[in-house]
C-alpha cells in the first residue's frame, strides 16, 4: 500500500484544503435555493475539470442540478467505485452574515462545513494525491454530488440507485460519528400524516351532534405510540398535531405528522401495514393515513461488514485505527445499502455539530481523511 506516500503528499496541503473548504462554505446552498445550488454545481464542475473526469451536469427542474464525475482510469467496463456527496445544506441564505467561517483552536466553524462541504474538498484532494503520485485505482471512480439530500433526496434518489446498481461499492462522505467512526448501519426514516374527519357542532348548544376529530386523534396517537418497539430500535414520534377551529366548536378536522425510525426492512413493513390498518374509534369519524418510508434502513449486511474489515486494514497502513458504529439519522447510503451494494458511510472530516450553531471540522483531519479516501480507492 501507499499509505505514507499519500500522507506525505497531502499533509503539506492542509491549508490549501482548508482554503478550498472555506470557499465552498462561503457559497451558501440551502436546499430550496435552486439558483445558488445550480451555481455551485457549475463551480464544482470547473474546479474538478483539471483533474480530467467526464463531467455531467444533470438538469433538475424541481431543485438544484446534480453533478456526476467519472474517471475511467483506463479500467474500461469494470464496475466503478461510487463516491456520494451532497452540496445542499440545512442553513438558509444569509446565515453566513451572522456566522461567518472562523478558525479557533484547530477547528473551522461554519454553516454546512461538517455536513458536508468539507467532503467535496476531500474528494478533490484524494484524486489530486493519486494523480500526483501516479497511482491508478483498480476500477473507475464515479462521484455523484447531489443537491437535495437534506430534504430526503426526492429528485436524486433514482439517480443514486441507478448508479449504485452499476457499481462495485459505495463510499458515502457524510460526517462521521464521534472520533471518526464510520457508519455501517443507519435507521430508515418514515414520514406519515394522519388525517381525521369528524363533524362540527356548537359545543355549548348541541355538542351531541358533533364528532370530535381531536378526540379521535387522541385515540390514534395512543395507538401510534404503541407501535414503537424500543428493543427492535423502532421509534414512533408524533411531532406535529393540529386540530379544531374555535373553542366553542366541536372540531371537524385534526391531523398529526409522524416520524418513524426503524433498523430493519421487516420493521418498516410492519409499520406501513399498521398505518394502513388504522381505524376510527368514534362512530362516524374517518381516519386516513398517508406517507411511507422515504429512506429504507441501512442494515449492517455481511457484504458491508466485509467491506469495513478491508477498509480497516487499509486504514492501518495510514496509521489510522478505523472503527464503526450505527446512527438513527439517514443518508443517501440508505439507498445504496438497501440495494445490496456494500456501503461505507461517515467518511467525512472529523468534527461535530451538524445542523447546529457550533458546526465545525477538525482542520488536521482534512489530509488524514483525504488520504484514507485515496487509499480506499486504491485498495478496495
Amino acid at each position: 500500500m501507499n499509505g505514507q506516500s499519500l500522507l506525505d503528499q497531502l499533509r503539506p496541503r492542509r491549508d490549501e484544503m482548508l482554503a478550498a473548504v472555506t470557499e465552498l462554505v462561503n457559497h451558501e446552498t440551502p436546499s430550496a435555493g435552486k439558483a445558488a445550488l445550480d451555481a455551485l454545481a457549475r463551480a464544482l464542475a470547473e474546479r474538478f475539470a483539471p483533474l480530467g473526469p467526464a463531467i455531467e451536469i444533470i438538469p433538475n427542474a424541481e431543485r438544484g442540478d446534480h453533478l456526476r464525475l467519472h474517471w475511467d482510469f483506463g479500467r474500461g467496463d469494470a464496475p466503478p467505485a461510487l463516491i456520494l456527496c451532497h452540496f445542499d445544506t440545512v442553513w438558509p441564505a444569509g446565515t453566513l452574515a451572522e456566522r461567518p467561517v472562523r478558525i479557533e483552536d484547530g477547528r473551522a466553524y461554519g454553516p454546512g462545513i461538517f455536513d458536508m462541504k468539507a467532503s467535496l474538498a476531500l474528494t478533490e484532494y484524494a484524486i489530486r494525491a493519486l494523480q500526483a503520485l501516479g497511482l491508478t485505482p483498480p476500477r473507475p471512480v464515479v462521484a455523484l454530488f447531489t443537491s437535495d439530500e437534506e430534504v430526503g433526496s426526492p429528485t436524486s434518489r433514482a439517480l443514486i440507485e441507478a448508479q449504485a446498481r452499476a457499481s462495485a461499492y459505495a463510499l458515502v462522505l457524510e460526517s462521521p460519528l464521534a472520533g471518526g467512526r464510520l457508519k455501517t448501519a443507519r435507521k430508515g426514516v418514515g414520514r406519515f400524516t394522519i388525517a381525521i374527519t369528524g363533524r362540527a357542532a356548537h359545543a355549548g348548544i348541541e355538542p351531541e351532534k358533533g364528532i370530535s376529530a381531536v378526540v379521535e386523534l387522541a385515540h390514534q396517537i395512543l395507538r401510534l405510540s404503541d407501535l414503537a418497539d424500543p428493543a427492535a430500535g423502532t421509534t414512533v414520534n408524533v411531532g406535529v398535531v393540529r386540530g379544531g377551529s374555535a373553542p366553542n366548536v366541536v372540531p371537524a378536522e385534526a391531523s398529526a405528522r409522524v416520524d418513524v425510525r426503524v433498523t430493519t426492512l421487516a420493521e418498516a413493513t410492519r409499520i406501513e401495514a399498521a398505518m394502513a390498518a388504522l381505524r376510527p374509534v368514534l362512530p362516524g369519524a374517518t381516519v386516513t393515513a398517508t406517507g411511507s418510508f422515504d429512506r429504507p434502513p441501512m442494515e449492517r449486511t455481511p457484504q458491508s461488514a466485509a467491506l469495513f474489515e478491508r477498509a480497516r486494514a487499509i486504514a492501518a497502513t495510514l496509521g489510522q485505527e478505523l472503527t464503526e458504529g450505527a446512527t438513527g439519522g439517514a443518508s443517501d447510503g440508505n439507498f445504496t445499502a438497501a440495494l445490496g451494494l456494500p456501503t461505507l458511510d461517515g467518511l467525512g472530516a472529523l468534527g461535530a455539530g451538524a445542523h447546529a450553531a457550533g458546526e465545525h471540522i477538525v482542520i488536521d483531519s482534512l489530509p488524514e481523511r483525504a488520504a484514507l479516501l485515496a487509499a480506499l480507492l486504491l485498495g478496495l
